[in-house]
């Protein structure tokens, strides 16, 4: 017999408990801010910042709520659950605003301690629900998007389905019409909170209708489960679901003997609802942006764009271990806890309504490792099903209690070891923050500032201005024009790009009628271009005339863009007509620097030697073009010296101020953003320099 002593614990036990793993996962979460809360780099407007780039998204949306206003076209999410969540939250707890967005991820995370102790409650094994509430609210990827600072939807999207798993197994083990209202609502307030969470919900539904089929058909409660999930599930508003949701509760409840036909004509007229909101196409939508990705080209309607999801880390392949480790803290637990989950499936069938979270977070070895979130509270029911099972084999009290204690403390260790050494840095450095917000003096909120789009939100938030692309919109046909910018080595095609893509940006929102996929290639329709290749000539000489200016654009060149400079470049070195990539560029960034005497070790087989001005790249010998010396002066001025030294080759760059080597080609040497960020080389009749610190450097187009 596999299932466990059964539990009777009161609701003081219960509170307990609750209490318990609560503190236990906030403690752990203050570790990070015990570590890095009084760096003076990372802290702005007297609080520590926040360390996700897509914080800023719903920050943004939240600062215009309470601002009471926001522009067209700006991109804010004011509809958004996280920015009306964090804008209520603001005018209720008597903090600031930088300290709310920093400390809701780890109070809101460490909230499923609740539904998981509830669940091992719903089966009489609160025992069990503590334990399992303590190492899912810590493990590898849960603590990473719900630690302090990791402002985002993270922070509840794995609370509310497991509160749906709790729902419905409080549901499946009881059996009564009062449980199926926790059933939708759970649902619709995850929807609401997280409308992706479509796809999971969907097979809550599909799941329940197969429980019903393979292990109790004739059971008409399962369907009425089924029914309520559905309801949930519906693209209709919140109050409209619930109001559903209460009337069938209430036909339920008071018409006893309702008739199987009546009952499931209403399912009938529900699916019909279903499908006629949206049905599959969501999911379809889900499994063709992940599953079908093709090669690194994706077609647009009349253009071959650079595919984004190339270069996205949480959207590729990962190890085993690496998938073990962020799900349960060590490849050995991992496995421990899918025999666990194995046997507690068997002993408790309800269980099996979690399968979908395990299947979404076991596509993460395919989907990448933004997926193994899911499969974190399933695995940790199973090691803390397994930690029980063996201990009650002990006969003596003590020693079994002894037992559990101490399997649960190795369970845990992994994950606190990687809490103490997972030390990730807010986005932004107070010097960034405090260029972003000079700019923002300067400039309107209908501005727009061009930058790669990792630093979309950051710019927006802090700056307040528009941008062409953000963490949430980054499709190759919006990365081009961006690439474009950065990497090209003509001022001019430079100028007119940025010029007309703002132009058009806001010309393509307000025509209705646009039916384009890509800014860029509505803009090439409206000037009367059908070849990519003849356009980008075109706009390449200085007479072409651009649209009138309405508003002004900013460049926008941080330091930390050089390490994804040669990511960026992808987006724009290619044939648009035939999605063709050209000849992969050179370009070599290094911190790690040693000198050896003859040579300066650059690291990766790359070296200088002194004596014959040549550069070691593996087994080749190439001549370095020009050596550039490049620092700041003690009144933070920028001096470039330049040696040359042949007619072709590589240029070296020492950014002297920065502790850092450049090894490129003539390529990225003469891009916008070496020679604008690096160099502070730019065309004075094109652009105007507004901000030039060490670490950002913003320009304003003068066109």
């Amino acid at each position: 017999m596999l299932k466990l002593h059964e539990e009777r614990n009161s609701l003081r036990t219960l509170f307990i408990f609750i209490a318990i793993a609560y503190i236990f996962s906030i403690s752990l979460r203050f570790i990070w801010i015990d570590a890095l809360g009084d760096a003076p780099q990372f802290r702005w407007n007297n609080e520590l910042m926040i360390n996700n780039n897509d914080g800023y998204y719903f920050a943004e949306g939240a600062r215009d709520i309470l601002a009471g206003n926001h522009t067209a076209n700006d991109q804010s999410p004011i509809d958004g659950a996280p920015a009306q969540l964090t804008a209520a939250l603001s005018k209720i707890i008597p903090v600031s605003f930088e300290a709310l967005i920093l400390y809701m991820p780890g109070f809101l995370g460490s909230l499923i301690v609740i539904p998981m102790i509830l669940i091992g409650r719903a089966l009489n094994q609160t025992t069990l629900g503590f334990i399992s509430a303590l190492i899912a609210s810590v493990a590898h990827s849960y603590y990473n998007r719900t630690m302090m600072g990791y402002y985002d939807t993270d922070m509840l999207n794995i609370v509310f389905p497991v509160l749906e798993m709790y729902s419905l197994i409080l549901a499946l083990t009881h059996q009564r019409n009062r449980y199926l209202i926790p059933i939708t609502v759970s649902i619709a307030l995850y929807q609401w909170w997280y409308p992706q969470a479509y796809a999971l919900d969907t097979a809550l539904f599909g799941m329940i209708i197969g429980y019903a089929i393979l292990i109790d058909r004739k059971n008409i409660y399962l369907y009425k489960i089924a029914l309520f999930i559905l309801i949930g599930i519906l693209a209709i508003p919140i109050i409209s679901k619930i109001s559903l949701a209460l009337i069938l509760f209430a036909l339920f409840h008071f018409k006893r003997d309702l008739s199987n036909k009546v009952f499931f004509a209403t399912f009938a007229a529900v699916i019909v609802l279903y499908f006629s909101t949206g049905g599959v196409d969501p999911i379809l939508h889900f499994i063709q942006g992940y599953f079908f990705r093709g090669n690194s080209e994706t077609v647009s309607a009349s253009l071959n764009f650079y595919d984004v999801m190339t270069t996205v880390r949480e959207a590729g392949h990962i190890p085993f271990s690496v998938f073990a480790e962020r799900i349960s803290g060590h490849p050995i637990t991992f496995v421990l806890a899918v025999i666990g989950y194995v046997l507690a499936l068997i002993a408790y069938r309800p269980l099996l309504i979690t399968l979908p979270l395990v299947g979404l977070g076991f596509i993460a070895m395919s989907a990448g490792l933004r997926f193994t979130i899911y499969a974190v509270p399933p695995m940790a029911i199973g090691i803390a099903f397994l930690i029980l099972y063996v201990s009650q084999f002990l006969t003596k009290p003590f020693l079994k209690y002894l037992s559990i204690g101490t399997f649960t403390l190795v369970a845990l260790y992994p994950n606190y070891t990687h809490i103490k050494a997972y030390m990730t840095p807010p986005v932004l450095t107070n010097h960034e923050v405090l260029a972003l917000s000079e700019l923002n003096k300067m400039a309107s909120s209908e501005d727009y500032m061009i930058g790669w789009w990792d630093f979309g939100f950051p710019i927006r938030y802090y700056a307040d201005v528009k941008t062409w692309a953000d963490g949430a919109q980054h499709s190759g046909g919006q990365n081009y024009p961006i690439s474009f910018v950065l990497t090209n080595q003509d001022p001019i095609s430079v100028a007119h790009m940025m010029r007309l893509n703002t132009e058009y940006m806001e010309k393509n929102f307000r025509d209705k009628n646009s039916t384009y996929s890509s800014v860029f290639e509505y803009m090439m329709h409206e000037e009367g271009f059908k070849d990519p290749n003849d356009f980008i000539t075109a706009i390449a000489l200085a007479e072409y005339k651009t649209p009138p200016k309405t508003r002004d654009v900013y460049l926008y060149l941080p330091l930390r863009m050089m390490e994804i400079f040669p990511t960026s470049a992808l987006f724009s070195n290619l044939d648009l007509k035939t999605g063709k990539s050209s000849p992969q560029p050179f370009f070599y960034a290094s911190q790690r620097i040693q000198d050896a005497g003859k040579t300066i070790e650059l690291g990766q087989g790359v070296s200088i030697i002194k004596a014959t001005n040549t550069l070691k790249l593996g087994t080749q010998n190439l001549p370095i073009k020009a050596f550039y010396q490049v620092g700041y002066d003690p009144k933070q001025k920028l001096q470039v010296n330049r040696q040359n030294f042949a007619s072709e080759g590589l240029t070296v760059i020492h950014m002297a101020s920065y502790g850092q080597f450049l090894v490129m080609d003539d390529f990225y040497f003469n891009s916008t953003y070496i020679q604008m960020f690096v160099l502070e080389h730019y065309d004075r009749n094109l652009f105007q320099p507004v901000i030039l610190s060490p670490l950002t450097k913003i320009f304003k187009l003068k066109i």
